[in-house]
């Protein structure tokens, strides 16, 4: 599938929104030129009201005549005004044509970009954690472009506008204004690093008690089961705490920049501007339509500023939400496609490993020059104590981790060297703790083959042995399962797993514990399926209860790491090895976690 955008963004944040701004560059720079309306609206006007202002003021004439000389002024204000309006409805019109569809780039990029993420790094991550940050560098870059769009970019532009205006009047009104503007600005932008600083810390914190919300409630279950509510709220509540000092602290802080921007406009505009433009009235330098203009605008340039002054320390601390949010993408994708990698072409199903070595992280080596060969359509036991590597075994097969040294080959195709998703679609993955989307049970079915028609999918869920409950449900194959089908028992969303695989139809099979949730009778019912599904497929098979190993080609005992016995059921019942003991430790046909030496 293709990626929501094909080339990647900048890992810098100024660098991240450009590369999506770029995506609709006309737009934008529409957008900014439609909003720049305000700028005028806020500067020109008084302008004409001044003029307005003065003409009605020296006219000495007939009143009845007055109309030919005012008609010019009061036109030009009345034409600008249909303009600014129109200028304003047309910029919000294009705003929403291309906000919610950078909201939509953003967000699909970095959905896609998690699903890129390897299985280990998901295994430490809250998911909760993640989908907050995604929402949060959607809805923080969208308010934090839409406040330079329409703010900050207008009051620059309102600024030069005014002080153009004032030096015509006298240079000293300009040079106040400028003086208090680059104040005012200088102090804003200062004090608000800090404010983003700190919004950082709180949105880290925030986006950790959002992950640890939605990891209780994810496991409600657990939470019933054992009574622990109180602890959660506990549990929840230490972080919660810390969350509240650190969104109180960035408030207090806000609140102490604003009160000194209000002082030091009611020192500026307030008292020198103003204090100024009424002296020079006394003294006849001014006329009354120039005291208009400069009071005027100079008020809506303190509200402007005013209003930016409010909005800086928010736009900083949405800044600093989406610099917190960019860690996604700073944690580097371990596993990737090697470069020109091809599909997987499965004719046979042949696995090999060649000489693998393999370790987690700093652990020490659980597979170290391991090699060993599958043969096409063998059907493979793996056996052993837990931890004794037969899951990475198979994990390693689907590429959820990459080996240090070695080969595993695909019917001579090295999987390192062929693309991820093609690897995956030639192998169906049967698990002992299968996950079902809070989604209706025929999408979720659909899922091994979304392409499939109903028909097939009604037919799989048969094979599976699920079709007769699925249909006594009130919806049937409609009916929604829960969040990770929890509205299922365990065998109900075991057999669903086996339906989805049995549609997916790839030539490997891989059964991890496939029938642990089934009681007797169904799976004995799900065994037939399982057979016929194994026919002519590669499988690989995990299980406890080595009795459901007995037909089996080959069995694969693994000890540490190491393949130990390789042989049938008799054969190695013969051997007299660790399989036989196991098979003799075996109460009710299930493998205990360890079993004395014998």
């Amino acid at each position: 599938m293709r990626r929501p955008l094909d080339t990647a963004p900048s890992k810098t944040l100024f660098g991240f929104i450009v590369f999506f701004l770029k995506k609709q560059w006309l737009l934008f720079a529409l957008i900014q030129l439609f909003w720049l309306a305000w700028a005028f609206d806020q500067t020109i006007f008084p302008l004409l009201f001044g003029k307005i202002i003065d003409g009605f003021t020296n006219y000495v004439g007939d009143r009845d005549s007055a109309w030919a000389v005012l008609k010019g002024p009061i036109l030009a204000a009345a034409v600008f005004w249909i303009a600014i309006e129109i200028s304003f409805r047309l910029g919000g019109i294009l705003i929403a044509f291309a906000f919610p569809k950078l909201d939509k780039q953003i967000r699909m990029y970095l959905f896609s970009h998690m699903h890129d993420q390897s299985h280990a790094y998901f295994s430490t991550q809250f998911a909760g954690n993640i989908s907050t940050k995604i929402s949060d560098m959607v809805d923080n870059i969208n308010h934090a472009l839409q406040l330079v769009i329409t703010l900050f970019i207008p009051v620059f532009v309102a600024v030069i506008i005014a002080s153009a205006s004032f030096y015509i009047l006298s240079p000293f009104f300009a040079l106040v204004l400028l003086g208090w503007a680059l104040i005012h600005v200088g102090i804003g932008i200062t004090y608000s690093f800090r404010c983003a600083y700190l919004s950082q810390v709180h949105s880290e914190t925030r986006s950790q008690l959002n992950g640890r919300i939605v990891d209780s409630l994810t496991n409600y279950f657990a939470v019933k089961n054992f009574s622990n509510k109180e602890y959660e709220i506990n549990y929840i509540g230490a972080l919660q705490k810390s969350e509240r000092d650190q969104n109180k602290q960035q408030l207090i802080y806000i609140e102490k920049v604003r009160a000194i921007l209000g002082v030091l406009t009611f020192l500026g505009p307030g008292l020198a501007l103003n204090g100024y433009a009424y002296w020079c009235w006394v003294h006849h330098l001014i006329t009354i339509g120039d005291i208009v203009i400069i009071f005027n605008t100079s008020w809506n340039i303190i509200m402007m500023l005013w209003w930016s002054s409010i909005e800086l320390p928010n736009f900083f601390k949405e800044i600093g939400i989406c610099q917190q949010a960019l860690s996604l993408l700073q944690t580097p994708i371990i596993l990737k496609n090697a470069p020109g990698s091809q599909e997987l072409q499965v004719p046979h199903g042949k696995i090999q490993f060649q000489k693998v070595h393999f370790q987690y992280g700093d652990a020490a080596p659980l597979f170290s020059d391991k090699s060993v060969a599958i043969q096409p359509g063998q059907k493979i036991g793996l056996v052993g104590y837990s931890g004794s590597g037969k899951t990475t075994f198979v994990n390693l097969i689907l590429r959820l981790y990459d080996i240090q040294s070695g080969h595993i080959l695909i019917d001579g195709q090295d999987i390192a060297s062929v693309t991820q998703d093609s690897l995956r679609k030639n192998i169906a993955l049967i698990p002992q703790d299968p996950t079902l989307f809070h989604r209706s049970l025929m999408e979720n079915i659909r899922y091994g083959r979304p392409e499939a028609s109903d028909e097939e999918v009604i037919m799989a869920a048969q094979k599976a042995h699920a079709h007769e409950f699925i249909m006594s449900l009130p919806r049937g194959y409609h009916t929604p399962v829960g969040e990770r089908g929890m509205k299922l028992s365990g065998g109900q969303r075991q057999r669903i797993a086996i339906a989805r695989a049995i549609l997916k139809n790839a030539p490997i099979l891989v059964l991890d514990e496939a029938t642990s949730a089934l009681d007797s009778v169904t799976e004995a019912q799900i065994q037939e399926s399982l057979e016929v599904l194994m026919e002519g497929r590669t499988t690989i098979v995990i299980a406890h209860r080595l009795s459901t190993l007995l037909h089996m080609d080959r069995l694969l005992v693994f000890d540490q790491g190491k393949i130990i016995e390789d042989g049938n059921h008799k054969s190695l019942i013969a051997k007299k090895g660790l399989y036989q003991s196991l098979w003799k430790a075996q109460v009710g046909g299930f493998l205990p976690d360890t079993v004395e030496e014998q």
